[in-house]
């Protein structure tokens, strides 16, 4: 028995524990955020700017890859330059919406070589 409340003794009061450091309890969640930032959200942005900055540089003439696998050649415009006029044979013309363009061939056939985007 005096063993037992020796140990008590040296534990100390029981009553909970000294509040801590309110930077210290959120540091694994900073941290967490900050590591998804670096690796998932900021290239997700530059490739999203880099998409947008093709599609808008996309001219007439130049041949060009759908989001949904089709190839065609660039006719022309309509409704503000949002929707796009692909050649896809002689004579067959449809029409897609500009922010479909996965690709623009043309573009990178006339980048240097090794040079990425």
């Amino acid at each position: 028995m005096y063993f037992l409340l020796s140990v008590l003794a040296m534990t100390g009061p029981s009553g909970g524990q000294g509040t801590g450091n309110p930077l210290g309890m959120f540091m694994p969640l900073i941290l967490i955020f900050l590591i998804m930032w670096l690796l998932i959200f900021r290239p997700q942005a530059r490739k999203q700017k880099q998409h947008q900055r093709m599609v808008q540089d996309v001219q007439p003439g130049d041949r060009v890859l759908t989001i949904g696998g089709m190839y065609g050649v660039v006719k022309g415009f309509k409704n503000e330059d949002k929707v796009i006029i692909l050649e896809i044979d002689k004579n067959v013309k449809i029409e897609f919406l500009k922010s479909s363009i996965a690709q623009n061939l043309t573009a990178e056939e006339r980048m240097p070589v090794g040079k990425k985007r």
